[in-house]
């Protein structure tokens, strides 16, 4: 049988005098959630506006649709992730596949609990392109490539 002090925290014992805060922005989960998504095919984050373009903003000043909640009580995380999606791919399974990770990543990560994963699907990617970071293009080969129909000195 488990005691239950097996898993307490010593230091609130022999520190009792000092109180230990552990504060983690959202710009934190933010990055975990780009990182850990980048690994997922068929799906991409929602771009910035043209508006972010004129102030100069990248990396993560520029991420959208990524939104955290925390609750410091019962230590816990609520994440809402807005997507676009390959035409084709299953929705249910796509989503359980994010969430999944996501959970696994910010547990591992962060040591909190993670209340609640929303995933928003917000548009349907009809055409990949290279511009999409998330989106993992498969290789295509030399017979599937179009054919050069001019002269280089055209």
């Amino acid at each position: 049988m488990l005691n239950q002090f097996d898993e307490m925290d010593t230091r609130e014992i022999d520190l009792p005098d000092t109180i230990f805060i552990r504060d983690i922005e959202s710009r934190v989960f933010q990055s975990i959630t780009v990182k850990c998504l980048s690994g997922i095919q068929g799906i991409s984050l929602l771009e910035g506006t043209i508006f972010d373009n004129l102030l100069g903003r990248e990396g993560i000043e520029r991420i959208k649709g990524v939104y955290v909640e925390q609750d410091s009580k019962n230590h816990a995380v609520h994440l809402k992730v807005e997507l676009n999606i390959a035409y084709g791919l299953s929705i249910p399974e796509k989503a359980e596949e994010i969430q999944g990770k996501l959970v696994e990543e910010i547990t591992k990560l962060t040591g909190l609990h993670v209340a609640c994963v929303h995933v928003v699907f917000k548009s349907l990617i009809a055409d990949p392109t290279l511009s999409d970071p998330l989106y993992k293009e498969t290789k295509v080969s030399k017979e599937d490539e179009p054919l050069n129909e001019y002269p280089e000195e055209f």
